[in-house]
């Protein structure tokens, strides 16, 4: 499959735990990633957001870079990789799969601005 577009896999907020009764949670590290394209709007006209419900398996995620990928968040990248740190491959595919490696991805790839250390 190629990839023409980055495409960043984020996890809906909202969603139940089996393995906690009665609690409700969100994914802090893709609100993280919610906030800050928020903050920076322009970037989300040349990037792809999808978001998916929290069970496994997570077939959009699987059909590109494998079970063993489908943590979230995760950002798929298209075309030229050679500005990105920390890059990981599936095949020909792509992808940075860390908070840390997505938000530096998108300070390079998209000109917003990078986290205060």
């Amino acid at each position: 499959m190629n990839v023409q577009r980055d495409t960043l896999f984020l996890l809906k907020p909202d969603f139940v735990d089996p393995a906690y009764p009665g609690q409700r949670f969100y994914c802090w590290h893709c609100a993280l990633l919610e906030g800050v394209l928020a903050s920076f709007p322009e970037a989300l006209k040349r990037l792809d957001v999808v978001r998916i419900a929290w069970p496994r398996p997570r077939r959009e995620v699987v059909a590109l870079i494998g079970e063993e990928n489908q943590s979230l968040p995760v950002l798929i990248l298209g075309g030229d990789t050679s500005n990105v740190r920390r890059v990981s491959r599936h095949g020909p595919i792509a992808f940075v799969n860390n908070k840390d490696s997505i938000l530096d991805a998108l300070s390079v790839r998209y000109g917003i601005a990078s986290p205060h250390p």
